[in-house]
């Protein structure tokens, strides 16, 4: 069994990314998992608290990293980068450096955002900020999902060629994995 864990860069209860992640579930090949881990309760980064894995929410979502196959981050893009919260989870978990929970975890990304250009600027910034962590990024398909808002009703992906084009990726990277480990 594949088990992946999927982090959605929004807070946002009604968030088109963490929708799009709560949609795969029935999108996924034969014998793998997707679960979701919340970054709500990360507290911003302070080296001073960066003792002993740090604060009790940062050890969990830690130990949900390590103990998944593989991770998949779906996010929004801000000013044509990521938002702060994800790259302060990424940052926490990031700790030790090159030797954390995300070093040579294989890695996937994947968003949605309601522009007509999806998120190509934040997919882009946020795998430089993934090789610096030494994780295995994936390389392709990607899926950034625009007018998200038109494609994405009452919390679930709605639209057939959307949801196509996602399980074909989920079965790439899936499939990439295995022949990874």
């Amino acid at each position: 069994m594949t088990q992946l864990i999927g982090i959605s860069g929004s807070l946002r209860k009604s968030s088109l990314n963490t929708a799009l992640l709560r949609s795969i579930d029935e999108l996924m090949p034969k014998g793998a998992t997707l679960s979701i881990a919340s970054i709500e309760a990360i507290p911003l980064y302070n080296g001073d608290l960066d003792i002993e894995g740090g604060p009790p929410s940062v050890q969990a979502l830690k130990a949900q990293i390590g103990d998944a196959d593989g991770l998949l981050f779906a996010t929004p893009e801000y000013n044509f980068s990521i938002p702060g919260v994800l790259k302060n989870a990424i940052d926490w978990a990031s700790r030790p450096g090159f030797q954390s929970v995300l070093a040579h975890k294989p890695v996937a990304i994947i968003g949605a955002a309601p522009g007509a250009v999806g998120t190509a600027r934040a997919q882009g910034h946020l795998k430089q900020v993934l090789l610096g962590t030494l994780s295995e990024v994936f390389p392709y398909p990607e899926v950034l999902v625009s007018k998200a808002h038109e494609r994405i009703q009452n919390g679930q992906l709605a639209d057939e060629p959307t949801r196509e084009v996602l399980r074909k990726m989920l079965e790439a990277y899936v499939s990439w994995i295995r022949r990874m480990g």
